[in-house]
C-alpha cells in the first residue's frame, strides 16, 4: 500500500488530536463584519495614515503604550491607530468600557488634548 505525504500528515494530526497532545483551537476573533466599514470612502484607516514625522511619532507612541499594557485584551491590542495632522483615531472592537476608556486615556495622554482624539471604539460583549 503506497501513502502520500499528505495522507500521512492528515492522519498524524488526527492521531495527536485524538489522543489529546493536540488541542483544538478557541475561535480566534473575527473583525470581518467590523472592517466591512472600511470600505466606506470616508472611514478613518490606517491607509490614510499621514507619513509626515509628527503622525508617525504619535501613533507608535500609542501603539508602543498600548501593546506594553499587558492587561488588555486581544481585541484591545489590536485596535486601529490612525494619525492625521496630529489628530488621533481609535477604532475597533475592545472587551470592556474598562478597556475603551484605558485606551482613549493613553491616547489624551500621548496627545495632550481630549479634542485630538477621536474615540470610535466599540464594546464587544464576551461569548
Amino acid at each position: 500500500m503506497k501513502y502520500t505525504n499528505g495522507f500521512l500528515l492528515r492522519a498524524t494530526a488526527a492521531l495527536l488530536l485524538a489522543s489529546g497532545f493536540l488541542a483544538a483551537q478557541d475561535v480566534q476573533p473575527d473583525n470581518t463584519k467590523m472592517n466591512k466599514g472600511d470600505g466606506n470612502k470616508t472611514a478613518v484607516t490606517a491607509d490614510k495614515q499621514k507619513m509626515n514625522a509628527n503622525d508617525r511619532k504619535l501613533t507608535q507612541q500609542l501603539r508602543k503604550a498600548v501593546m506594553e499594557d499587558k492587561g488588555l485584551s486581544t481585541y484591545a491590542h489590536n485596535v486601529k491607530i490612525v494619525s492625521e495632522n496630529g489628530m488621533v483615531t481609535l477604532r475597533g472592537p475592545v472587551r470592556s468600557e474598562d478597556e475603551k476608556k484605558n485606551i482613549e486615556s493613553k491616547a489624551i495622554g500621548i496627545t495632550g488634548d481630549s479634542g485630538k482624539v477621536d474615540d470610535q471604539l466599540s464594546v464587544m460583549a464576551n461569548k
